[in-house]
């Protein structure tokens, strides 16, 4: 099995500790890539039955801190929002840790002691170059095959964010796209929420 690793980088992995991902459920896949040397810092994803790992450098983490203190300045403390932590989302082995998802009120773990997909109501994701490809494509059919209201992509390299809304099927019916600096009005889904985006860092 090849691990995917941001800039190209592959961690081959011996065949008899490992079995193809088709031959594992995600937890299987999961279990046994927690026995794996994965090195500090790096975040852990499976998308359709590959294996990412991406570095959680102060620029991404600047970003998401940004984020998740604009869903607490509006909802509260208290509201339920994760970063990092995974929720298996509909199709073939898809365990995300999404940077920033918010969870519907009341939203409670399922018997495995997980985030269920159908209460997650808002994600945000910070561009990696290695996963960007990810977070454009396959997550974004996912995140909309889930129904997820809203989907946000920042992107540091840029300096620009996407902002996707009414999902229908596998896409967005709506994608819009703003300079860092611009706020991210999301006023028609949360009344009331908006995201100041002057303060995202750049790389």
């Amino acid at each position: 099995m090849t691990i995917s690793l941001e800039r190209t980088e592959t961690i081959e992995t011996d065949g008899t500790e490992m079995a193809e991902p088709d031959e594992l459920s995600l937890d299987e896949l999961f279990k046994r890539l927690e026995r794996m040397p994965v090195p500090e810092g790096y975040k852990l994803e499976i998308v359709g039955g590959t294996v990412f790992m991406a570095p959680q450098r102060d620029v991404h983490w600047q970003t998401i801190r940004r984020i998740v203190r604009a869903l607490e300045d509006r909802f509260g403390l208290d509201t339920p929002v994760t970063s990092d932590v995974r929720i298996d989302f509909p199709g073939e082995l898809n365990g995300f840790a999404p940077d920033v998802a918010k969870l519907v009120d009341g939203a409670e773990k399922n018997e495995l002691g997980r985030w269920r997909y159908q209460d997650v109501e808002f994600v945000a994701e910070v561009i990696s170059k290695g996963t960007a490809a990810n977070d454009y494509g396959p997550k974004k059919r996912v995140y909309a095959a889930a129904g997820i209201p809203v989907y946000v992509i920042a992107d540091p390299y840029l300096g620009r964010c996407r902002v996707f809304t009414h999902p229908q099927d596998d896409d967005y019916k709506s994608d819009l796209t703003l300079k860092y600096g611009e706020p991210i009005d999301l006023t028609h889904a949360f009344p009331g929420f908006s995201v100041r985006t002057e303060e995202f860092p750049t790389d």
